[in-house]
């Protein structure tokens, strides 16, 4: 049987992702739906690279070079998250991906250097497992809140134009996603989205796994 769907909550900043990651980890926890357990959790591995590396939000917009490295950071920082919840649980929920860096070093960095990113083996060995993963993109321009350390847009038309940079990015790189829309705002809503196509993915692997033993079996 194909192990659980990892899950991840991705998008632009302050579009409730953090909240959302909290909640359905907390109902998973409480209502176990498979036979390899409660998910680990993977959170603010951003946040926690920008406090330990003496980063400031200012530096996205003033220095592409600690844009960059930044970004860098962030992959090495998600790979290795990923990897410790593996070692402990089989499957997880991150808040954000290996996927988010790439789109920043694209929009404020380059082109370029996106594909520099891109060409990292922890990245392509993210990719792998994100396309086993249910990949939900959350949409909340209405609810952007300044919190003092992330990156805030300038206006809604640049939130607007990093929110088609991840759908257009995720088509690219052949990764299936779903658009939780802000008009979905009831937290058990929300929540209940995430878990039905989790269902849906889960069943689509499981079928998948069958198959593909059957076909080895017949051989």
């Amino acid at each position: 049987m194909a192990a659980a769907p990892n899950i991840y909550i991705i998008g632009s900043q302050c579009t409730g992702k953090t909240t959302l990651c909290n909640a359905v980890s907390e109902y998973l926890n409480q209502h176990p739906a498979t036979l390899e357990g409660p998910p680990g959790a993977i959170k603010e591995v951003a946040r926690t690279i920008l406090k330990n590396h003496g980063f400031t939000r200012g530096d996205i917009r003033s220095s592409q070079d600690r844009t960059l490295e930044l970004q860098r950071l962030i992959i090495e920082g998600q790979f290795e998250a990923e990897k410790t919840e593996l070692q402990t649980h089989s499957w997880f929920i991150s808040d954000r991906s290996g996927f988010d860096p790439i789109i920043y070093a694209r929009k404020y960095v380059s082109k370029e250097a996106a594909d520099g990113l891109v060409a990292s083996p922890k990245w392509r060995e993210m990719r792998d497992r994100m396309a086993k993963s249910l990949i939900i993109v959350c949409v909340g321009e209405d609810w952007l809140r300044d919190d003092g350390v992330r990156l805030m847009p300038l206006d809604k038309t640049e939130w607007r134009q990093l929110h088609a940079e991840f759908c257009s990015a995720l088509a690219g790189f052949g990764l299936e996603y779903h658009i939780l829309p802000s008009s979905v705002g009831d937290r058990d809503e929300r929540v209940q989205f995430v878990l039905e196509r989790w269902e849906e993915k889960r069943t689509r692997l499981i079928i998948g796994a069958d198959e593909d033993g059957q076909t080895k079996a017949s051989r």
